[in-house]
């Protein structure tokens, strides 16, 4: 396996060019919706390691208000 410094790190011309290739990808659009679900993810990752289901339904149901928006 190759080490991480190999590769150098990421300068402002870099993580531009990455961030340009992702608005071509996905379109301006869907960015937020791809953020909020990875961040709900990341949520409930964090949520499940401290052992509590308590925000879990709640993520739920913001989903499927989510779904119903996109589908009109």
């Amino acid at each position: 396996m190759l080490p991480l410094a190999l590769f150098g790190t990421l300068g402002l011309p870099e993580i531009l060019l990455i961030l340009l290739i992702v608005v071509f990808l996905f379109g301006a659009r869907r960015i937020p919706e791809i953020a909020r679900g990875l961040g709900e993810g990341i949520r409930g990752f964090r949520t499940s390691l401290k052992g509590g289901e308590d925000s879990a339904p709640a993520a739920t149901d913001r989903s499927d208000e989510h779904a119903d928006k996109t589908q009109r």
